[in-house]
């Protein structure tokens, strides 16, 4: 498998089943700012209301040939094994990447467990060896990294304009960036140690810098 984070924000997604797996699977898409439509019969309560919010479409029916017409991603997410064949073998022949649920052979992408914080965007993968394992890992790293890592982002994205507009030779910026995390950056934003996180940059980029520290206080609070 080929590790890649992809753009599907307004691009055409779609589900066909609609239980509690297929449920996941939306929200996950949703999440990315994907364009839902969910094929199904029947749709659990939780789709329902999203079909009511006007967050998804929903075609009231069974899975036909030509309803992958157009779709970046599609999920078979169905109990049938006859219509995930038939979804898998429509994806293939248009060339559309699929997952087919609980049959990893079959799927052109996997969906790796998944940590957000903020901005940042942790995955875990097992190769559809074990999801278990996948979420065991996930929920270890929930532990490890929260929102103060999303500060850390904001921070390091206004020092990422300073120094990519200074004077600096490339050599001088890789040191920068990197004298910069220093290993208790991450303690200083969670407990809230402005001071010491000041002292350190202007150490690093000079006391001219403007740091702006009440966004990353909101974020910690």
């Amino acid at each position: 498998m080929y590790p890649v984070c992809l753009d599907i924000s307004e691009k055409p997604c779609v589900v066909v089943g609609g239980g509690s797996v297929a449920s996941r699977k939306v929200k996950g898409l949703l999440a990315g700012d994907g364009v839902v439509t969910v094929i199904s019969p029947e749709i659990s309560d939780e789709l329902y209301m999203l079909f009511q919010k006007k967050s998804i479409t929903w075609r009231k029916r069974p899975f036909e040939g030509g309803d992958l017409q157009g779709a970046t991603l599609v999920f078979a997410a169905t109990d049938r094994q006859d219509v995930q064949k038939a979804i898998q073998a429509e994806a293939e022949k248009r060339g559309i990447l699929v997952n087919v649920v609980d049959d990893p052979e079959a799927c052109s992408f996997q969906v790796p467990a998944a940590i957000r914080s903020g901005d940042l965007l942790l995955t875990v993968s097992t190769h559809g060896k074990s999801p278990a394992v996948s979420a065991m890992i996930r929920r270890q790293l929930e532990s490890e990294y929260g929102m103060e890592y999303q500060a850390l982002l904001d921070l390091m994205s206004q020092i990422r304009e300073v120094i990519l507009a200074g004077e600096y030779t490339q050599e001088e910026k890789k040191n920068l960036f990197k004298n910069i995390l220093h290993d208790d950056i991450v303690h200083w934003i969670k407990s809230s140690q402005w001071d010491l996180l000041e002292k350190h940059l202007q150490g690093e980029l000079g006391a001219h810098y403007p740091f702006d520290f009440s966004s990353l206080g909101q974020t910690n609070s």
